[in-house]
């Protein structure tokens, strides 16, 4: 049986445990934001470059989206595709669109073999999927920021302390999340899928579920992905 979820996620809801949490449990494999290793081996890109895509950096992320003012462009067809700052193998400057092409193509494999996908508009990608359960997990943004917090202080506690004087350093260099932060995260996720989509990431119509995890415990979050996560691969409804 091909167990398929992807998850949408906002910043402070806590999609890399719960994903990886659901993952355990079906027995498949975790992409987290629809890897960046996986698209940097298939094109050739410095692993660098393709971070600069990656919606959790959104320095990076708003020159993607800025591109098109600062950069030449052509038109594909009917679509204006700009130049990115990435570069293949043989240097070859690459789209945006073309980008967006080649995570595709990682996230319809993963899905061919069952996985657990977070973030990268894949309830999108595979809305036709037939066994595929799409989520969204949200919260009130208060909740996320002190999700946040209490989640990136657990990193860094679980962390091995790499000298004598790395708890020192590690605690000096530690600062909690901030709401704008947080914004700027939900901004780049949505301004992804609607870049690339032209949908609304937030609208519940594109997924099976939608749960506020910052009210549900994270175990419990879990649970419910995995149940419906069988059922769907069961039924294909």
């Amino acid at each position: 049986m091909t167990y398929v979820v992807t998850i949408s996620a906002t910043y402070g809801a806590g999609g890399s445990a719960i994903g990886r949490s659901v993952a355990e449990r079906l027995d498949v494999p975790f992409v987290d934001r629809a890897v960046p290793n996986e698209v940097a081996r298939e094109i050739g890109c410095r692993l660098e470059d393709v971070l600069e895509h990656d919606d959790r950096a959104p320095a990076g992320f708003d020159r993607l989206l800025a591109s098109a003012a600062k950069l030449p462009s052509v038109t594909l067809g009917s679509v204006d595709a700009s130049f990115v700052g990435a570069t293949d193998a043989d240097g070859r400057l690459l789209f945006d669109e073309e980008f967006v092409e080649h995570t595709e193509r990682v996230i319809r494999k993963v899905a061919s073999i069952g996985g657990v996908i977070l973030g990268r508009a894949a309830a999108i990608v595979l809305a036709d999927h037939e066994h595929a359960l799409h989520v969204r997990l949200d919260g009130a943004r208060e909740r996320r920021l002190a999700q946040a917090a209490t989640m990136r202080e657990a990193v860094r506690d679980e962390a091995p302390a790499t000298g004598d004087d790395a708890p020192a350093q590690e605690a000096a260099a530690w600062q909690p999340p901030t709401m704008r932060e947080l914004d700027d995260n939900d901004r780049a996720r949505a301004a992804y899928v609607r870049r690339f989509y032209r949908v609304n990431a937030e609208d519940p119509r594109h997924y099976h579920l939608v749960l506020d995890s910052t009210a549900i415990s994270r175990e419990t979050c879990a649970d419910l992905i995995g149940r419906l996560a069988a059922e769907r691969a069961g039924t294909g409804k």
